[in-house]
């Protein structure tokens, strides 16, 4: 138990330390102080942006009609079947369109990111890069972590409306008008539920990115540790982003939001 312990506390270390270092990076870029190339920004952005639509759209459109479905069980029992917007408009907004969004790019974007860090790691271009007096952090992290940030409340709007889609494809196979449905989409979402999703998703972006980052930059020397970083920024990804939700939604309780 006290090895486990010690283990837990260093990669705690770690961690902090790599946050700290990132924070400080962040705020040279600011500044504009910082060996961040737009160019790269950009890049990162066309790749976790646009490339990621297609895999967002399918599993997007079918949780909105998983919950629909879900919904339609109980409330066709009611006669209520009209609420089955209400159901998926709020469910995807507040929650599944950030959640599931992340973990598809953490699954997709973070294990990319420690992958090509853990390439870089073994061919010991991170530590040309250090030789040369360049940052990493600034020249490797920050542009992805960057790119994140900004990819990732467009995909969560695109996740909400998509999701809502699918759900309107089961309303109407429950003899629920399409413009009923739209109408009370539109009287069950309000701009409160909208920004509580887009802030979970800025959030969720910082983290897959950290996860990533970081399990690449301190990766091994051989094949074999490429792989394992990518294992291990995925698995370190969806712990911060479970548990990163449940203290939002604790938040969010607590505030009455």
């Amino acid at each position: 138990i006290i090895k486990a312990l010690r283990i837990l506390g260093q990669s705690v270390e770690v961690t902090l330390g790599f946050i700290g270092e990132v924070a400080l990076a962040f705020s040279n870029w600011l500044r504009g102080n910082a060996k961040t190339r737009r160019q790269d920004i950009l890049f990162f952005v066309e790749q976790s942006g646009p490339r990621a639509l297609a895999i967002v759209t399918l599993i997007a459109l079918l949780v909105g009609m998983i919950l629909a479905y879900l919904g339609s069980v109980q409330l066709r029992q009611l006669g209520a079947q009209v609420y089955v917007a209400d159901l998926v408009a709020i469910g995807m907004v507040r929650e599944m369109g950030a959640l599931m969004t992340a973990v598809i790019m953490a699954g997709r974007t973070g294990a990319a990111y420690a992958a090509q860090l853990g390439t870089m790691q073994v061919n010991e271009e991170i530590d040309a890069l250090k030789t040369m007096g360049i940052s990493t952090m600034e020249f490797l992290v920050l542009p992805r972590l960057i790119a994140l940030v900004l990819v990732m409340p467009v995909l969560c709007i695109y996740a909400d409306a998509i999701g809502i889609v699918g759900g309107a494809i089961v309303a109407t196979s429950m003899d629920v008008n399409f413009l009923q449905y739209i109408l009370q989409t539109q009287g069950a979402v309000d701009w409160v539920d909208i920004s509580v999703g887009l802030t979970k998703s800025i959030f969720f972006g910082i983290l897959i990115a950290l996860a990533g980052c970081q399990a690449g930059i301190y990766c091994g020397r051989n094949s074999d540790a490429v792989g394992m970083a990518a294992t291990n920024a995925v698995v370190r990804a969806i712990v911060y982003l479970v548990v990163a939700d449940a203290a939002f939604n604790i938040l969010y309780d607590k505030m009455g939001i």
